[in-house]
């Protein structure tokens, strides 16, 4: 069966050899991996938005003087901004992550972005690979639950119609 092949493929079950429970349990772990890795990838996401955000914001900026004294609205957290006035327009202060911050110039600051919106994409791209490995897992777990469950319903029907014609003969 193809989809033990994909269960068991990164964690060496089979699932066809599995019971009822086992497998309920194996689902339900690889839905709450699924959530993790799609909460991930929309945080991911969500990042790169910022990032792109930046960059535009950066590249419209004037260079070179012409934006001295601009008056502009700078961002404290996500929903809380101040107005503020551009004092140079070539000195961006850049995070580099963990809250460090280096002085850059605007076309080092874009190239920074750039470099940081490659690693996320990346990164979504990998998680993007998990999600659909999960979704996979999940959705071969619930085939081999409805197998088993076909299986004992079958058993069953089996069982009575013998027992029926055991009765028959008395």
């Amino acid at each position: 069966m193809s989809a033990a092949n994909d269960t068991g493929s990164s964690s060496g079950m089979n699932i066809d050899a599995m019971s009822l429970d086992q497998l309920n349990a194996v689902k339900q772990q690889q839905e709450a991996r699924l959530e993790a890795y799609t909460s991930q990838y929309h945080q991911l996401r969500a990042a790169s938005a910022r990032i792109a955000t930046a960059r535009s914001s950066l590249t419209a900026m004037p260079v070179g003087g012409t934006g001295e004294g601009r008056e502009i609205m700078i961002p404290l957290t996500e929903s809380l901004y101040a107005p503020g006035r551009i004092v140079d327009p070539n000195k961006i202060l850049v995070e580099l992550g963990a809250g460090f911050f280096v002085e850059k110039s605007s076309k080092d600051a874009i190239k920074v972005l750039e470099r940081k919106g490659k690693l996320v994409d990346a990164n979504s791209d990998n998680v993007m690979a998990a999600v659909e490995a999960s979704s996979r897992n999940v959705k071969a777990c619930q085939q081999a639950m409805q197998g088993k469950m076909l299986e004992i319903q079958a058993r069953q029907q089996g069982m009575a119609y013998k027992n029926a014609q055991m009765e028959g003969k008395q």
